[in-house]
């Protein structure tokens, strides 16, 4: 490693990569994508660099590109961006039709993170991509079962919970 290069998330590196989110322009990712490249050649082995090249690269519609960027961002990554790379690189995996992969990252990622309603509603969409139909209702409905604070949804939660688990076939 270089001297002075850190794979950590400095005060510093975290102020740029936020001041590079605000400013990028949806509808051309180029300029983003440029800018992350340079950073991580500056940075060539830090985790949260590699995540932000891949997310450029999703963004930009080149999900190919950005799944080796997500992948060797992950072992080096924690805490909420971790999550946030899971969630971004199972969705990856989904939309180029890599339904098992996908469902894969998810299931563990739901594991890692129980509390993350994002990660079981993107597994939820990922089963349906599948035709898992059934399971992916049952998932959004727990969901709701877990998450959803009214009066209408807690007097039939039982109800709720029930039709999940026969829908998910337990």
């Amino acid at each position: 490693m270089m001297e002075g290069v850190s794979n950590e998330l400095t005060p510093d590196l975290a102020a740029t990569i936020e001041a590079a989110n605000a400013s990028r322009d949806r509808a051309n990712m180029r300029p983003t994508i440029d800018f992350f490249t340079d950073l991580l050649r500056q940075h060539p082995d830090n985790p949260y660099v590699q995540y932000e090249v891949g997310g450029a690269y999703d963004t930009a519609g080149l999900e190919e590109d950005a799944i080796p960027y997500y992948e060797r961002a992950l072992p080096g990554l924690s805490g909420d961006t971790r999550r946030r790379c899971l969630l971004q690189y199972g969705s990856t995996l989904r939309n180029l039709g890599r339904y098992d992969e996908s469902l894969e990252v998810f299931t563990k990622a739901c594991q890692e993170y129980p509390e993350s309603d994002a990660l079981r509603v993107f597994k939820a969409l990922t089963l349906n991509a599948a035709g898992r139909k059934d399971k992916a209702l049952a998932t959004l409905l727990l969901v709701i079962a877990d998450r959803v604070d009214s009066k209408d949804v807690r007097r039939y939660e039982a109800a709720i919970r029930g039709n999940a688990a026969d829908l998910a076939g337990h």
